[in-house]
């Protein structure tokens, strides 16, 4: 069962309408073929409207929606063989960031990523895909091991940011997600970065600093919470709809200002609505971008990671 959000509220309607008109035909002679098909229709082109013209705030909506896919979704439907690995070998475990051996159409890749989980028991065990320093470290040891054996760096980034809280903060957090950026940056091998969901400050940027950034068509990607901002700028979370619109947080404005690289399509209504739909778009976008990738030498796709980034909010 689909979970509506508030501005999908017109679409809730119709289809609460179609469901009692299913529910009554059944057993009935009464023929409604008809005003099922216009309901229906009428659905469906209301919600290509509505998602046709989304606001930053509304489109951060969709990418934090409860039923969106996250990392584990992805595996299954975009990935063959995944064969997890844990721990930093300094501390212990973080759930929040998983990584591991993945085949994506044939060619053997290093796959890592935020998992937010998708019920109330995973998201604590995943800490809602907030990674902490060993979370980060274990990061660095995949892209270790990845340039050890001449594998692709996949990366898939959902998180809000990284975990503030005092422990990870006393295990060096800032030292780990400063080290994870530059382990991406120095890689020998390629690497295509993902925002599939929220792409939340430094958190984010510890996994996608890749040559090629690519974003789902509703996710979205900042230096700060659109909430954050506004506590900060108008000292109200209730201006976050204007500071979404501000930051030029969503993957249209990005990619004008040559943050990413290229927008993934999500289908109608959301991700969330076509989970493997989406999966397998991703997968196919991520796979042409390591094609392309395969045959350059290490220099450059290092100069490639550097001037990127050095252009980003250039003039």
């Amino acid at each position: 069962m689909i979970t509506y959000l508030d501005f999908e509220k017109p679409v809730a309607q119709l289809d609460e309408r179609l469901a009692e008109l299913r529910a009554a035909a059944e057993g009935d002679d009464v023929d409604i073929a008809t005003e099922l098909q216009r309901l229906e229709t009428k659905s469906a082109d209301l919600l290509a409207s509505t998602y046709a013209s989304l606001t930053p705030w509304q489109k951060t909506q969709v990418a934090r929606h409860p039923q969106r896919p996250h990392f584990r979704d992805f595996v299954e439907h975009a990935f063959d063989e995944f064969v997890p690995l844990g721990g930093d070998r300094h501390y212990g475990e973080d759930e929040a960031i998983m990584g591991g051996f993945a085949t994506l159409n044939g060619r053997k890749v290093v796959l890592i990523g935020h998992e937010k989980g998708n019920d109330t028991e995973s998201r604590l065990r995943h800490n809602f895909g907030m990674g902490k320093p060993e979370g980060y470290r274990k990061a660095i040891r995949l892209m270790d091991l990845a340039g050890r054996f001449n594998l692709p760096v996949v990366t898939l980034v959902d998180t809000s940011g990284a975990f503030p809280g005092i422990e990870a903060e006393e295990r060096g957090q800032a030292e780990a997600i400063a080290r994870s950026t530059e382990a991406c940056l120095a890689l020998p091998v390629p690497m295509v970065a993902t925002i599939v969901g929220e792409g939340g400050s430094g958190g984010a940027v510890a996994l996608a600093s890749a040559e090629r950034v690519l974003m789902l068509e509703h996710a979205v990607y900042s230096v700060i919470s659109p909430e954050g901002c506004a506590s900060i700028l108008w000292r109200t979370a209730e201006k976050a709809p204007d500071a979404a619109e501000a930051m030029k947080v969503t993957a249209q404005h990005l990619k004008k200002l040559k943050v990413i690289d290229r927008i993934i399509k999500e289908p109608v209504g959301g991700a969330h609505r076509d989970p493997t739909a989406t999966a397998k778009a991703l997968g196919k976008a991520i796979g042409e971008e390591i094609d392309a990738l395969a045959d350059l030498p290490s220099d450059t796709l290092r100069r490639m990671r550097e001037e990127r980034f050095l252009q980003i909010g250039s003039f």
